[in-house]
């Protein structure tokens, strides 16, 4: 006998990003859309959170995991929500791991 656990409900707001975005919402998806919506640079983004061009490439692409220390750091480089940023760095680590899980954050 198995017992399943019920299954969060993704929040409406997680649902509409990531319909706009084509799949789950990311870091190196936010990152991107950030960098988008600001109109600038990889070279000049990738100044701001202190990392080279091709590694925020890689982010932004997610061929490179972003830990959540250094998640927080780009948070307040770019004056964004910090648990936001370090809930999806931790998220894109559980994903890639093949689980299904989903991760929750809150300041302590």
């Amino acid at each position: 006998m198995t017992t399943k656990q019920p299954r969060k409900a993704k929040d409406p707001d997680e649902k509409l990003l990531e319909k706009l975005m084509g799949g789950p919402l990311t870091l190196g998806g936010a990152l991107s859309a950030l960098r988008g919506s600001d109109e600038e640079s990889l070279a000049d983004f990738a100044e701001r959170l202190s990392v080279s061009r091709s590694h925020l490439s890689d982010i932004e692409h997610g061929r490179r995991a972003v830990s959540p220390e250094r998640a927080s750091r780009f948070a307040k480089a770019l004056k964004q929500n910090e648990a936001q940023f370090v809930r999806l760095a931790l998220q894109d680590q559980i994903r890639s791991a093949g689980l299904r899980l989903r991760v929750d954050v809150h300041a302590a």
